[in-house]
């Protein structure tokens, strides 16, 4: 039976496949803007100014859209050359200082998501050629961010809690 801890891991990592297919979604929507403003530019001599726009304000989210995807595949590189000479003990505590580190760049980058995100309704800033609210960009990658670290907050717990192998 499973305690409370790892069933709302279970959830969040729920959570985690959603974010992570939404990035792929996010993905595939550049993909085919970026085809057809190509096509558009070299077959019809008519170039799309939104293009460039789009995609670029698209990037935000999609570089964040899948970091606790990774995290929940044991995705990240690793040099595991030194910690395998390390007792078990001593892997638990590297294992417990790279999931403090995680969490705190993972904090910090989401204050400065929610920042912008917050920052950006209240001004009411748009893209320059779109002219869409920049905060309905901001706000994709300032949610994966905090789940990223809500995410590796549980982790860490769930980590400090278990015995060392």
């Amino acid at each position: 039976m499973t305690d409370g801890l790892d069933r709302l891991i279970h959830v969040v990592e729920r959570l985690v496949l959603w974010m992570a297919g939404a990035g792929a979604i996010i993905v595939l929507i550049q993909m085919l803007w970026i085809s057809y403003g190509v096509f558009v530019r070299y077959a019809l001599g008519a170039p799309d100014r939104m293009v460039t726009e789009a995609t670029a304000l698209l990037l935000f989210p999609v570089a964040f859209a899948g970091l606790a995807y990774a995290m929940r595949e044991d995705a990240y590189p690793k040099v595991s050359m030194a910690t395998d000479l390390l007792s078990a003990g001593a892997r638990k505590v590297v294992a417990i200082i790279n999931y403090l580190l995680m969490l705190g760049v993972g904090g910090f980058f989401s204050y400065a998501g929610v920042s912008a995100t917050i920052r950006s309704f209240n001004s009411g800033a748009a893209s320059e050629i779109l002219h869409w609210p920049r905060y309905l960009f901001w706000a994709p990658g300032a949610l994966a961010l905090l789940l990223f670290t809500f995410y590796a907050f549980l982790r860490l717990i769930r980590l400090i809690r278990t015995p060392a192998e």
